[in-house]
């Protein structure tokens, strides 16, 4: 059978004029009832805020002007009973066509007058509350979707949401006069745009910041469908600052310029992937818990490859950091689900050690400013953590050198503690105390006369491999990290006796991220470089740390406390000393008023004990390794509380012991496996006898069951007491 192909194109052509009489018959009755369409959309979408997040939109009017061109006039969105959160006079909206066809709206024009948009935030209420019912619908779909056995792939959601935002980025677009003023109670914050277009791809604005306090500038290229942007953000004649973070968060921020580009979106392989850069010029920061002073950021930049799967969001390890001449790969990985899981790489190429020396932040890192190096360093870490399994956390960090070498110290000559040196102490930067370590001060006590007690006792409780280790313990990092994780609280830090030493040779006592960061680098330049050796470190750190309210070195606190050279310090007294290292300036409140050791620390004194004991450094002992043995120097027992007149000897209460002795042994772990050490504040002796006050004992003998329950209240005050002045 033949067919006729002349035959064929007639009948397909009259199929296709149809199809287009149809069409444009639908659009004739679309454009002559579109009035009437959008007037029952916006109907729909005012019941359906006020039925949803009880927002109340009023619409002054609203017209067709073109084909695919809608104005609005008088547009006010309020919240229930709330301030008045958006206010529009005049707006324009233009779609495009096409993407319509497909059910997608992008719009193609904007154009907008005279408008404010006001968050208000008043004590615990704001009007952006309805912000939280949406949250709460979010939750109750996603706990639906689990019930149901359906898991919401982030992969979709990421490029879903990116297609829209880039969909609302108009091709052209004129605002005037825009506000967004944000009040917080009294203090107020608010950006007026007097002008922001978009022409043939090119982005202008000048934007007013409270009330012409400093003018900014948006500018670049904005290319939405091409996927494509590029932008700067800067101000006239000074930084980009917002004084609001200082007065809100204590944090100073300035930056000089801002930019931000994105170079392509991609999905493939159930992965949505973003690529993109940024970068800042001059950035200054400070704030309380990053440094003392000002941190300045010359340059910076990031290539950044973001990629986001079914169950998980990250940084591809092809993404670059840029800080001055130095570079770093990271990989970022977070696994939402079935548990949560953390990834966290960075690794470097080999790189000329002094351009990453001159490539730190200016006042990061004080005593190493002006440094000369040189060599090559390469830095590789790597963390993984399981939330479902927080205890096997791994962690693993190095600074790998070639022939690396310190040409010239910086501010700090770490080398100066090899001779007899002045040590001074500050507090709340106040200088409080000033002495010689060295010959010199008639309490400075070598090494080597030091009693093998204590030498063994403090680096059992504090940190035993220190004569073996690089002047870190990873393994006690990484019970840190999971201890931190689970009590989702900062409990431990990872301190070493060589990062101990450091800290209080070369460093200021502030908890600052600045001084954590530099102290590790400091103690690896010195474990690395040889720069003191180790019984030199030893012996600096137990003749100048504190052991008491200005109590300082071992000389000084073996004869305040016990009337004794540190050369004859037995078993008892040495493990006491150890486990006040932490917390010097409590020594005192842990003695009773006849001078023996309160019995909570038994518990610590058999566990340290037995430690040294199974490592040969101390004999066995059945009877607490000298803990009945030890007794304060009468001259101090007048300055203890006096004792509380319902204590009890807890060997008449053996139910009690576990407590006491768990209490001793958390203790120890909490250290030994790495709390970071500060001072508590001074606990006068008046302090410590009001600590103990209880009221008047009744006439009526209490019962056992009485007593035991005070002494339990009594215990719990005081570990709280300890607790605040550790912390």
């Amino acid at each position: 059978m033949q067919f006729n192909k002349k035959r064929i194109l007639i009948i397909a052509g009259w199929v296709l004029l149809g199809f287009l009489i149809l069409g444009a018959i639908g659009a004739g009755i679309a454009y002559n009832k579109r009035e009437a369409l959008l007037k029952e959309g916006l109907s729909r979408a005012i019941r359906k805020a006020k039925r949803d997040y009880d927002l109340n939109v009023t619409i002054g009017k609203a017209q067709f002007t073109g084909l695919s061109t809608v104005a609005f006039s008088n547009v006010a969105v309020v919240p229930e009973g709330r301030d008045s959160l958006l206010r529009l006079e005049k707006t324009e909206v233009g779609v495009s066509i096409w993407p319509l066809i497909f059910g997608k709206v992008a719009v193609s024009s904007l154009t907008l007058q005279n408008g404010l948009a006001h968050i208000v935030r008043r004590d615990s209420t704001s009007n952006v509350d309805f912000l939280l019912k949406s949250q709460k619908k979010d939750s109750s779909a996603t706990a639906e979707t689990a019930d149901t056995g359906r898991r919401v792939d982030l992969s979709v959601v990421a490029e879903n949401l990116v297609d829209n935002l880039l969909a609302k980025i108009p091709d052209n677009m004129d605002v005037r006069n825009l506000e967004l003023r944000l009040t917080d109670n009294e203090r107020q914050l608010s950006f007026l745009t007097q002008t922001a277009t978009i022409d043939d791809d090119e982005l202008t604005s000048t934007i007013r910041v409270n009330n012409g306090e400093s003018v900014w500038h948006l500018v670049g290229t904005v290319a939405p469908s091409d996927q494509e942007a590029n932008v700067a953000l800067y101000a006239d004649g000074k930084p980009l600052e917002l004084p609001y973070l200082e007065h809100r968060f204590k944090l100073k921020l300035q930056v000089d310029t801002l930019r931000a580009e994105l170079r392509d979106v991609a999905s493939s392989g159930g992965e949505f992937k973003i690529e993109g850069a940024g970068a800042v010029r001059n950035l200054r920061i400070n704030h309380p818990a990053v440094a003392l002073g000002d941190v300045l950021v010359e340059n910076a930049a990031m290539d950044a490859n973001v990629f986001v799967g079914e169950n998980y969001i990250g940084i591809d390890s092809t993404s670059t950091i840029y800080l001055g001449k130095a570079k770093a790969r990271p990989f970022i990985k977070y696994t939402v689900s079935p548990v949560k899981i953390y990834d966290v790489q960075v690794h470097t190429d080999s790189q000329e050690a002094q351009d990453i020396f001159d490539s730190f932040p200016q006042g990061l890192f004080e005593s190493l400013e002006g440094m000369k190096v040189s060599g090559k360093l390469k830095y590789d870490a790597v963390l993984h953590l399981d939330s479902s399994i927080p205890d096997s956390v791994q962690f693993s960090s190095g600074l790998t050198p070639d022939q690396f070498k310190i040409l010239q110290f910086g501010k700090e000559d770490f080398s100066r503690v090899n001779k007899p040196f002045e040590h001074e102490v500050y507090e709340k930067d106040k200088l409080v105390r000033k002495f010689i370590v060295g010959p010199a001060n008639p309490d400075f006590t070598p090494l080597n006369a030091i009693s093998p007690n204590l030498r063994n006792a403090i680096l059992t409780a504090e940190d035993y491999n220190f004569f073996t280790h690089n002047g870190f313990n990873e393994k006690a990092f990484r019970v840190s990290l999971a201890t931190n994780f689970k009590t989702k609280k900062f409990k431990r830090g990872g301190s070493t006796i060589s990062m101990q030493f450091v800290k209080n040779a070369f460093l200021n006592r502030n908890k600052t991220l600045s001084r954590k960061a530099e102290e590790i680098l400091i103690v690896w330049l010195i474990e690395n470089q040889h720069i003191i050796s180790k019984e030199r470190m030893y012996e600096i750190y137990l003749n100048f740390i504190e052991w008491g309210r200005n109590i300082y070195g071992i000389g000084e606190a073996s004869r305040y406390y016990f009337a004794k050279s540190p050369s004859n310090l037995d078993i008892g007294e040495s493990i006491l000393l150890s486990y006040v290292v932490p917390s010097p300036k409590a020594t005192l409140s842990r003695f009773y008023p006849d001078g023996s050791v309160k019995t909570y620390l038994r518990g610590y004194f058999k566990l340290i004990g037995r430690i040294m004991a199974s490592r040969g450094l101390t004999p066995y002992d059945t009877t607490a390794y000298g803990f009945y043995g030890v007794r304060l120097r009468e001259g101090l027992r007048q300055e203890i509380a006096p004792a509380d007149s319902i204590e009890i000897d807890s060997l008449m209460m053996p139910d009690e012991e576990t407590e006491e002795s768990t209490n001793g042994i958390n203790d120890f772990f909490r250290r030994v496996l790495g709390r970071d050490r500060e001072e508590p504040e001074v606990i006068t002796p008046q302090q410590e006898s009001a600590k103990g006050e209880v009221a008047p004992t009744d006439s009526v003998p209490k019962s056992r069951r009485q007593l035991r329950k005070e002494r339990r209240e009594q215990r719990r005050r005081e570990k709280e007491e300890q607790e605040k002045q550790e912390n």
